[in-house]
């Protein structure tokens, strides 16, 4: 009988729609715990509304507007069990995908690394330095290494 998967991970989509398979991220994610060496988790990635993203950014950032991701790391349990909150935006995601000049699969898939990395301790500045901090240079590598393959490029 197989053991069953240390690190679970749920994707939820809460009314939106995205252009991947739930499953396909909820994979990517777990590559990414392994690849981190975080030996159990249990985290939620739920893909939400311009509207919510909104609510939950006001509320517990105190931002204005929609944003691309939001993590609650909620820590690890007594047994170290790693837990959180991803919260994602495919409309932002989108525009985004626009700006920067990639797919809307491979900035879901950034935010999801994105997302999975804060809630395993990660974090950046706010400012520009963010893009050249260690924990983008570790997602961008990540995403390489597990979503952006060859044969995804042809």
């Amino acid at each position: 009988m197989p053991k069953p998967e240390p690190r679970v991970v749920a994707v939820e989509c809460d009314g939106t729609r995205i252009p991947v398979a739930t499953e396909k991220l909820a994979e990517l994610c777990r590559q990414v715990l392994r690849a981190l060496k975080v030996p159990r988790a249990m985290l939620s990635i739920t893909f939400v509304s311009s509207r919510a993203s909104a609510t939950l950014n006001r509320r517990h950032l105190g931002h204005a507007g929609p944003t691309d991701v939001i993590t609650f790391a909620l820590g690890a349990d007594p047994a170290g069990t790693v837990i959180g909150d991803v919260y994602i935006c495919p409309d932002v995601a989108r525009a985004q995908a626009r700006a920067h000049g990639v797919g809307v699969r491979e900035e879901l898939a950034r935010l999801v690394v994105h997302g999975t990395l804060h809630a395993c301790g990660w974090e950046h500045p706010e400012d520009d330095a963010r893009t050249t901090s260690p924990m983008w240079r570790r997602q961008e590598q990540l995403l390489r290494r597990f979503w952006i393959t060859p044969s995804r490029l042809a």
